[in-house]
């Protein structure tokens, strides 16, 4: 007789990346590769390769509010982890249904620019991203570019991270992961700031 086996339930709201290096499709993947059961809510299609982004399409917020529907009315979610929201429509439609169905363990790749540089985020969704999103956010994993986009200043050196993540904070997340891939001359180092252990 075999036994049922459990998996942990992750929904990650997001773009989708046609050559599967980001996105929605590299999330499954990863799902699957730590053996949990993934499912998806779609906020973009793009059209991009490893060089460029040559489009974008936003789905409307309306209709990423039924796909987060669909999901929490039927199967819940144990975690949530969110990348591409390319307007301060689909930042609002997001937050929105996450507080109605109280979802739980949620984190927020805030996804700005590709590694081409095409920008993936509109401009003026930066501030809708701080007032609605990150306050219900468990965790934030900014790049250095995201976590200067989030905070108009310039990030430099490791005590400067340390400060910056702390800075962050102020937005309302438990917790802060300010990815250091990006600073130069020193080893990529990534700064964990937890303001509950924060005395």
């Amino acid at each position: 007789m075999t036994e049922n086996k459990t998996y942990h339930k992750v929904l990650t709201i997001a773009g989708s990346d046609t050559c599967g290096g980001a996105g929605v499709q590299a999330d499954i993947k990863t799902f699957s590769a730590l053996g949990c059961y993934g499912m998806s809510v779609i906020t973009a299609l793009t059209a991009q390769n490893t060089k460029e982004v040559s489009g974008i399409h936003a789905v409307p917020p309306s209709f990423v509010e039924l796909q987060i529907e669909a999901i929490f009315r039927d199967m819940g979610s144990d975690s949530v982890k969110i990348g591409m929201l390319y307007s301060k429509e689909l930042i609002k439609a997001v937050a929105k249904q996450l507080k109605k169905h109280s979802a739980g363990n949620i984190v927020l790749d805030p996804v700005m620019i590709a590694q081409s540089g095409n920008k993936l985020m509109e401009h003026d969704a930066l501030e809708t991203l701080k007032k609605h999103l990150i306050p219900v956010s468990t965790v934030i994993t900014p790049n250095i570019p995201e976590a200067q986009a989030l905070l108009g200043r310039k990030i430099e050196g490791l005590e400067d991270m340390k400060k910056a993540a702390k800075e962050l904070a102020i937005y309302g997340s438990k917790s802060i992961l300010i990815k250091g891939g990006h600073l130069k001359d020193i080893d990529s180092t990534d700064i964990l700031y937890i303001r509950k252990d924060d005395h």
